[in-house]
């Protein structure tokens, strides 16, 4: 059985409509959004865990890098893991619910993740490349601290997809710094996402090379997208523009060094 087969029965236009719906939610009730968003993604990587091992998840460590305010861990507990989460900015972590949840939370940058070499079962990153310079630097140490046969679950947004500018909508075509420019006239602050600094292109393609160098790619698809629609992830330039968001799936081996070079 292939590591995407169960989730695969998940992804349909349903599914779809429903996670993009919740999308208009970010800014004005990010409870409600980040809570949609953290139940499908407890349930997307306990069925990657289902399909790759063959039974549900009863106690594997989840560390999620950039894990934010805290909306996953319940969630996650919820699906049966043990879950760490990780967030280099305070006031982040204190935008939510993290400080009172149970779970333990680190304060750490996932560029150098304080973690000890395969010591988690599952290292999950969602929606946290495209906020940092060196995204596959992040991946080398997801892939450093996960145990042979865990498994990495890294989504990220591409760039060119619709969803790319974040706050600042498709002005982000015309550019990521002239896009930052007309939010900040508009709103008389700088966006959260700023390019250049807190927000960067990240393509597909690039994912998807640094994904295959590592050895251990075992799946790659569109996040919000039905099943019928993954092929988009295997057409060159299509994928940019029409994958909006990309998870990578990787499975160390078992039996080879989980520590690879960084890039």
């Amino acid at each position: 059985m292939a590591v995407t087969d169960r989730f695969a029965k998940r992804a349909t236009l349903r599914r779809s409509v429903r996670l993009l719906s919740e999308f208009r939610f970010e800014q004005s009730d990010p409870a409600r959004f980040y809570g949609a968003l953290a139940d499908d993604t407890a349930a997307l990587v306990a069925d990657l865990w289902q399909g790759a091992h063959g039974t549900a998840p009863s106690g594997q460590t989840v560390l999620d890098v950039g894990g934010g305010p805290g909306y996953f861990s319940d969630a996650f507990a919820a699906k049966g893991f043990h879950y760490i989460g990780v967030e280099p900015d305070p006031a982040e972590m204190h935008a939510g619910p993290a400080v009172e949840a149970k779970a333990t939370y680190l304060r750490a940058s996932g560029m150098a993740l304080p973690i000890a070499d395969g010591s988690v079962d599952v290292c999950l990153s969602s929606n946290v490349a495209e906020h940092v310079a060196q995204p596959w630097r992040l991946g080398a140490e997801m892939l450093r601290v996960t145990r042979p046969g865990g498994l990495v679950v890294l989504s990220y947004t591409v760039w060119l997809g619709p969803f790319g500018g974040h706050e600042t909508g498709l002005w982000h075509y015309l550019g990521g710094a002239r896009a930052a420019r007309r939010y900040t006239r508009r709103h008389g602050h700088p966006p959260k996402n700023n390019y250049g600094s807190s927000l960067f292109a990240v393509s597909a393609a690039d994912g998807l090379s640094w994904a295959a160098s590592t050895g251990a790619l075992v799946a790659a698809f569109p996040r919000y997208h039905p099943r019928w629609a993954w092929w988009m992830t295997a057409v060159p330039v299509f994928r940019e523009f029409a994958v909006s968001n990309l998870v990578l799936v990787l499975r160390p081996p078992i039996g080879t060094s989980s520590n690879p070079r960084r890039t």
